[in-house]
């Protein structure tokens, strides 16, 4: 072999992975070490990260390899799991997920790939997306307004339990539960209820009309499948001050009379069925409908409409001010994910079917179940006589109707030794009803029966009212129209198929196509969360796996997957720290202290678990101030339960004293928490666990490549200490001390295989490299920016870490330009904005990641040196102050197009400030939008056709 020909190890690396996720080239990766003033990627880390907390050995993780060769290797553990038909229910039903949905929602980065709809004029598709899924929760549950979306049912249970407690009326501390609740979600409710004082009573519906509680939730149909009439005991409860939430099923609501209209105030349920896969649990959309009376006191996102500059209709994420990031420690709610990708599916599967099309899958689904509960009872077993789809079959040997039905190829959901039920969906076929009824002895006759059952749902709760009157609901139904729908709304977005996302402390990067690959095999996407635990042996490995390649990566001792967001990572973190300080008679500890400049969902976290948020300084230089944690953990001493401490930090710096903080933590008894938000700057390189952090949360919706899903799915796994292991989220139905923080017991499993796919495909060295490169593309763009925009924090040798904050305060005094005109520019540049104003108000904080080329880079810093060469003509007059391109952006082709042009500067700079925009350009679909305008006028509902014929929105 000639010497200058490679070896086969060394074409084989070449085809590895790595050289597609990481952006710049080696030969480009040397160009930019050359601008930023360093020799190699080690020489730049070295200069960067601190030697005290440096690893001294290369992860232990396995080579990188082919995609093909992780293909195979996933797909094996995916074939490890057994796929029956499910009929379970608990919450989770099977369903066809259209195939014009599932080809170009959940398959399309154009949807996966955006980011959180902050900034409007680029996300009013999936914007449009998410007020059909509030319009349609709010028209089934018969309540005035709903948002866009929360993590799972139970979660949003006890979401609607302390938005209870803070509205209602009554003083009482007790809180009453349905005993027929989901049992996920009766677990859920008693972890969130008692670091917050509330009491939890569960009973009858009958011992809830005599009790004195602030509120009551109710299952609707319940966990066994039973609808009953609970107008009186609305009344009643109503009459002692208290309010009631229900907890319901929207396909039901087809069919039964909505909450709202028999009196509740606050409803909840999951969108699961709507279209999404079963996967293992999730991710699915859970939602929240109310009284309009409750809609400043709502958890979570909720989409508006107001008005864009030229007065046309547009929509946008309202009353932002009771976001946690602003609210901080008075938050009443983390929730920072939602679930807008799952969201956006289930309206879209409402869209497709239209009112008529869902009640017919109802009707089908209930006329099913009726005519197998018929089969049943003629063959002398007992079945519930009220229902919608779901049978209660009691006196019966379970475990050999169990094992018939297996041996059938279904699963029943388990309730004890004499009884079990089965749920019918979607899928349910005349064959399924006549082998279900075969497993108890019995004969259907399916066409026979069904002329002679009548209907279950009792007469006095059967729907008349209208839903989804709207046009949006009427009018795609057909494949070609659907599918054009979706065109339209994804093409008036950015996301990460069109553009770099340059966000800092959200880490937008690659969402490898053969990462996503494995996410909708049935293997994943169609085992129940509640299967026994044979016919999920696949999930087991990929689950234990994916531990075990997160201790590797972090250096903590053992991993929980369950919570289902990052800011349920923290909350499991800090319940953990709880019950361990409890554990060792330390009950008093209660005081978490949290620097100003930390991420908001964790003062809302820590006051969620009961905690006493006490903040602590930040130095002129952005770093922690150390003497200010000395003195208040010295103050506290007796009482310190944690320090919340995000690391690089928020303002993009790695904090030299890490360790001396650590280690004054744990000399005044408290824990240290790590949030691992910016864990991307991290791995491969140092690990928290090793340097004293004793928990930590990772976004593996950053870090690990699970995408953002234009706000949602996220994963945020908690990471600990061995001697907080024992301390971690409970499974449904097993042992430990912290209740369950999600519905599920391995939260969203179903994306799992992505950040699976991430690590083995990077392997050790090249999870390495993509830190490097994403310190070396952050220092890259504040290098080359420094003569035009100032980097507000640096570390030492003048370096950041993974994201630089540029600071264009000072120009607002010379110019009257803001952080907010130059987000808004940007969009003229076909850019999604950085980060606005967090940490540091009027700034603008870019996170480049490690996936982003040169070019791109380039481009993105192109477009910044322009717009300072713009905010340079206002300051010496060239450009008017009041109008110029930066106030007025972004500019939509209607307004650059039209007849008429009365600005002072040219149609060019406004639409092309670059050359190259004329070849490639995204046009906003609307002008800038007027935030006070729709706080102002609160709408939350699809816009009423008429709308867009008028000057005005009618509000």
């Amino acid at each position: 072999m000639s010497q200058n020909t490679p070896s086969l190890r060394e074409l084989e690396h070449h085809n590895a992975f790595v050289e597609r996720h990481i952006g710049p080239n080696d030969a480009e990766i040397a160009q930019m070490l050359g601008v930023v003033g360093h020799a190699s990627l080690d020489a730049l880390t070295d200069a960067i990260v601190p030697a005290r907390i440096k690893s001294p050995a290369p992860l232990a993780l396995p080579e990188s390899i082919t995609e093909v060769q992780a293909l195979a290797k996933i797909r094996a553990i995916a074939d490890q799991n057994t796929v029956l038909r499910s009929f379970i229910g608990q919450g989770y039903y099977g369903t066809h997920t259209p195939n014009v949905i599932l080809r170009n929602i959940l398959e399309n980065p154009a949807w996966y790939t955006a980011y959180t709809p902050y900034q409007a004029e680029i996300s009013q598709g999936r914007m449009e997306a998410l007020i059909n899924f509030q319009t349609l929760c709010a028209d089934l549950t018969g309540m005035e307004i709903a948002n866009a979306s929360l993590l799972d049912e139970a979660t949003a249970a006890a979401e609607a339990m302390t938005l209870a407690k803070r509205s209602a009326k009554s003083k009482s501390d007790t809180f009453f539960v349905h005993d027929a609740v989901h049992p996920q979600t009766l677990e859920l409710l008693r972890t969130r209820a008692e670091p917050l004082g509330i009491v939890l009573r569960v009973g009858t519906p009958a011992e809830a009309l005599e009790a004195e509680a602030f509120g009551l939730l109710l299952q609707y149909p319940d966990t066994f499948g039973q609808v009953a009439d609970h107008k009186a005991l609305v009344d009643a409860v109503h009459a002692r001050g208290g309010l009631v939430a229900v907890a319901t099923d929207l396909l039901a609501l087809t069919l039964l009379a909505a909450p709202g209209e028999w009196g509740a105030d606050i409803v909840v349920g999951n969108s699961q069925r709507f279209g999404v896969p079963f996967g293992f649990g999730g991710p699915h959309a859970a939602f929240m409908a109310c009284r309009d009376a409750y809609k400043r006191s709502m958890p979570g996102r909720l989409i508006g409409v107001s008005i864009d500059a030229q007065g046309n209709p547009a929509y946008r994420l309202t009353l932002q001010t009771r976001e946690q990031h602003i609210r901080r420690e008075k938050a009443t709610s983390n929730i920072c994910t939602a679930q807008v990708l799952l969201a956006v599916m289930a309206s879209m599967y409402a869209v497709y079917h239209g009112p008529d099309g869902l009640t017919r899958i109802a009707r089908r689904t209930h006329r099913l179940a009726a005519i197998l509960a018929a089969a049943l009872r003629s063959n002398g077993v007992a079945v519930g006589s009220e229902f919608f789809d779901t049978l209660h079959v009691t006196g019966i040997d379970a475990a050999a109707i169990h094992q018939a039905a297996r041996a059938a190829g279904y699963n029943l959901r388990a309730i004890d030794s004499s009884s079990v039920s089965i749920s019918l969906d979607e899928t349910a076929t005349r064959e399924d009803v006549v082998a279900l009824a075969a497993v108890f002895g019995a004969q259907a006759d399916v066409d026979a029966l069904d002329g002679s059952t009548a209907d279950a749902i009792p007469a006095e709760l059967v729907r008349r009212s209208d839903f989804l009157t709207h046009p949006v609901f009427n009018t795609h139904h057909s494949e070609h129209e659907l599918l054009r729908y979706l065109r339209s709304l994804a093409d008036k977005d950015l996301a990460m198929d069109r553009t770099m996302i340059p966000l800092g402390s959200c880490t937008m990067k690659l969402n490898a196509t053969a990462e996503m690959i494995p996410v909708t095999w049935p293997e994943f996407g169609n085992i129940h969360p509640l299967v026994p635990a044979d016919q999920a042996v696949g999930y087991k490995a990929l689950i234990e796996g994916l531990e075990a390649m997160l201790v590797e990566c972090t250096g903590y001792d053992a991993v929980s997957l369950q919570p289902n967001s990052g800011a349920q990572g923290e909350y499991a973190g800090l319940l953990a720290i709880r019950a361990y300080h409890r554990s060792r008679g330390d009950d008093h500890r209660d005081i978490c202290l949290i620097p100003d400049s930390a991420h908001g969902t964790n003062p809302a976290s820590a006051q969620m678990c009961g905690m006493k948020v006490v903040v602590t300084k930040t130095d002129a230089n952005g770093n922690v101030d150390v003497e200010d944690i000395r003195r208040n953990a010295e103050k506290y001493s007796d009482r310190l339960a944690a320090l919340m401490v995000t690391y690089p930090s928020t303002h993009g710096v790695f904090e030299e004293e890490i360790v001396e903080i650590c280690e004054i933590i744990h000399q005044h008894g408290g824990q240290v928490y790590t949030d691992g938000a910016n864990m991307n700057a991290l791995v491969g390189v140092a690990k928290p666990g090793k340097w004293g952090s004793d928990v930590s949360h990772l976004n593996l919706h950053k870090t690990f490549c699970i995408p953002h899903g234009g706000g949602g799915p996220g994963v945020g796994p908690c990471a600990v200490k061995s001697h907080l292991a024992p301390f971690l989220p409970r499974v449904l139905g097993g042992e430990g001390d912290v209740g369950m923080v999600s519905a599920a017991s391995f939260g969203s499993a179903s994306i799992l295989p992505i950040s699976w796919m991430y690590i083995t495909l990077m392997g050790s060295e090249g999870l390495r490299k993509a830190t490097q490169v994403a310190l070396l593309n952050a220092n890259y763009i504040a290098t080359r920016l420094a003569p035009h925009f100032k980097t507000l924090y640096t570390g030492r040798n003048g370096l950041v870490a993974h994201e630089c904050i540029l600071d264009v305060r000072p120009l607002e005094k010379t110019s009257g330009i803001g952080a907010e005109d130059i987000a808004k520019r940007l969009i003229d540049f076909g850019f999604h904005a950085p980060t606005l104003s967090f940490p540091v108000a009027g700034t603008l904080m870019v996170e480049p990641t490690e996936s982003e080329s040169q070019h791109e880079l380039d481009r993105f810093i192109d477009a910044m040196i322009q717009i300072r060469e713009e905010i340079a003509a206002i300051e010496d007059g060239r450009l008017e102050r009041e109008d110029n391109p930066l106030k007025n952006a972004p500019h939509t082709a209607t307004a650059v197009t039209a007849s008429e042009w009365t600005h002072a500067y040219p149609r060019e700079l406004a639409a092309f400030p670059l050359a190259s925009l004329k070849q490639s350009k995204y046009w906003p679909p609307v002008a800038r939008v007027d935030n006070v305008y729709g706080d102002k006028n609160v709408m939350c509902a699809c816009i009423p056709v008429d709308a867009y014929k008028d000057d005005e929105v009618d509000a």
